[in-house]
């Protein structure tokens, strides 16, 4: 499978549906569900011991469940369950998924179909799979708690609501989840979180599909991490770029979607508000955070998109160019803002290019399309990789 390939099935969770026997205030989908997830596995992983090399692992764990889920999505969750008691049945359906999205896990290297497989074995009880199952209830747990005052009289309402308890309180244990539990100010960020889902991309334009800021974040994420691992990057290095992917639209909590050719049309605007949303941030979500996390999120929302390293106690900015090998290194604590920006197009990329393939033909959608590939052949390949490629790949019209 090629490069083209990954991004495509990714953006698969897009059009996938949730909660969909069930009458609903708004729609959910698949992708906003595990962009929840792992901002809530991110916050969980925080709490234990070295969160950084954990943290790289949940999200490399992540996939795999996310790829899983791709495959899976016409099974009940409860059929599913069911499916996940039985090993042998289990086993046969993980072997199912391997066939399917195989070619893309090998476009990670060696050996990774075999993690795939070791990682949903039974008796695999990591503290990466508890972290994980303990985020996807929470917020599994945040959609239902929407859903069920549209549904009020539903027979399995009690059903569902102990099912998610009792799950929950196997991942009691964590020390993270003790913190939310005992902190309002740490489930209010969460819900801040969960609530970049009623955000829609484009908002101004009918658009299929109507994807989210919420789902937006985690797929750039995604694509991060992907050509992160292709270049080879370092553990640190490789933790930076994905957590810097997943909350780069943050800011959005407090002041909404604002698309880009209005930022780049008024002179001055987008540096006003960027001023407006770092101090908001700071009024509003840092204070909701422990300190090590705001510590750490102030840094990458203050050069979202900037290639740094920290030398020396001090934050070092390459912009316009990339990181030499050198720097490739834990210590320099190296960041590639650039080509995390080259995500969010390449994101923004294919948004337009399927409404455009959906009917949904608008010229900002042409022109959109039009700017990116423009803006990435001028600039060149970014830690050798051309995007223009992968954008002809996503859509040869351009």
């Amino acid at each position: 499978m090629s490069q083209t390939g990954y991004i495509l099935k990714l953006f698969e969770a897009a059009y996938m549906q949730r909660w969909n026997d069930k009458l609903r205030p708004m729609d959910f989908y698949e992708l906003d569900k595990q962009a929840h997830k792992m901002m809530i596995a991110y916050f969980i992983s925080s709490f234990e011991k070295d969160p950084v090399n954990l943290f790289t692992d949940v999200i490399k764990a992540g996939l795999f469940e996310f790829l899983q889920r791709i495959v899976t999505t016409d099974i009940k969750p409860p059929v599913f369950h069911m499916i996940r008691k039985d090993r042998e049945k289990y086993t046969r359906l993980n072997l199912f998924v391997l066939e399917e999205i195989g070619p893309v896990l090998d476009l990670f290297g060696q050996n990774t179909r075999d993690d795939f497989i070791a990682y949903f074995e039974e008796g695999n009880n990591s503290l990466v799979k508890s972290i994980l199952l303990a985020a996807h209830t929470y917020s599994s747990k945040w959609e239902f708690d929407v859903i069920k005052s549209s549904n009020p009289d539903s027979y399995d309402n009690e059903i569902i609501e102990n099912d998610l308890k009792s799950a929950y309180e196997k991942h009691s244990g964590l020390k993270g989840i003790c913190e939310i539990e005992g902190n309002n100010r740490y489930r209010q960020f969460l819900q801040l979180c969960g609530e970049l889902r009623y955000q829609s991309r484009w908002s101004h334009l009918h658009r299929i599909p109507k994807t989210s800021v919420l789902g937006h974040s985690l797929f750039v994420s995604l694509l991060t991490f992907f050509f992160s691992t292709l270049c080879g990057h370092c553990r640190i290095r490789l933790y930076n770029n994905c957590v810097g992917a997943l909350f780069h639209d943050l800011p959005e909590t407090l002041t909404r979607d604002i698309i880009s050719p209005i930022k780049r049309g008024v002179e001055g605007l987008s540096d006003l508000i960027k001023d407006y949303e770092q101090e908001q941030m700071e009024k509003v979500i840092y204070p909701l955070l422990p300190e090590a996390i705001s510590d750490e999120l102030r840094v990458f929302m203050r050069y979202e998109f900037s290639n740094r390293i920290t030398k020396d106690g001090d934050i070092n900015i390459f912009d316009g160019k990339d990181l030499e090998d050198g720097y490739n290194l834990d210590a320099y604590d190296a960041y590639d803002g650039e080509m995390i920006k080259a995500c969010d197009d390449t994101a923004a990329f294919i948004e337009a290019s399927a409404a455009v393939s959906n009917g949904c033909v608008s010229r900002e959608f042409i022109k959109a399309k039009e700017f990116i590939y423009d803006k990435y052949k001028q600039r060149g390949p970014i830690n050798g990789i051309d995007f223009t490629l992968i954008l002809k790949g996503i859509d040869r019209d351009i």
